[in-house]
């Protein structure tokens, strides 16, 4: 009989807190941390000087120029993909808003993100250089850099640096 009236207790105090449970009252809830990835890159117009080298000796900032970033999942399918423009000094800041990781290791941005030029605004310097592989899409580097915020978390990457090259050297007789 006791063993009855305990049951009967037990699911009248189930019946009476799945509710309160259900509801969210007296449940502590947590607030999920937002990490960022951010990917930092400079864009220049390689000199004429250095035609046809990977040396950036001499070269000038390209302001809005633009540049892709590409993310690939693990099964080489794209996962991401945005266009940035540079600055007025030709640095560009991307943050990678909505990308998602699908496994944490095959996924990583240094495995699976790439940055590639896509424009310069300057007609005298708008062709594609292939310093640090540009033409097949720059590698990420980790910067060992992180911005901390009490929900918030950034993670910075960088490319680069990137280069147009000049479209006529020509009147250049040094070419490296």
């Amino acid at each position: 009989m006791a063993r009855k009236n305990f049951i009967i207790l037990f699911v009248l105090l189930l019946v009476i807190a799945i509710p309160n449970i259900e509801a969210g009252e007296d449940v502590p809830k947590t607030i999920e941390k937002k990490i960022d990835i951010v990917v930092e890159a400079m864009v220049y117009c390689q000199s004429c000087e250095h035609f046809g080298t990977r040396s950036l000796t001499g070269a000038k900032p390209v302001p809005s120029a633009k540049v892709s970033v590409t993310c690939e999942n693990h099964k080489a399918q794209p996962s991401y993909y945005k266009v940035f423009e540079t600055d007025k000094k030709g640095y560009v800041y991307a943050a990678l808003e909505g990308f998602k990781m699908q496994h944490y290791i095959l996924d990583h941005p240094l495995q699976s993100c790439y940055v590639k030029l896509v424009w310069s605004p300057l007609e005298s310097c708008n062709l594609l250089s292939n310093v640090n592989y540009d033409l097949n899409g720059a590698p990420l580097r980790y910067e060992n850099r992180r911005l901390h915020g009490s929900n918030y978390e950034a993670v910075f990457y960088a490319a680069g640096p990137l280069a147009f090259r000049p479209s006529d050297c020509s009147n250049n007789t040094t070419h490296n």
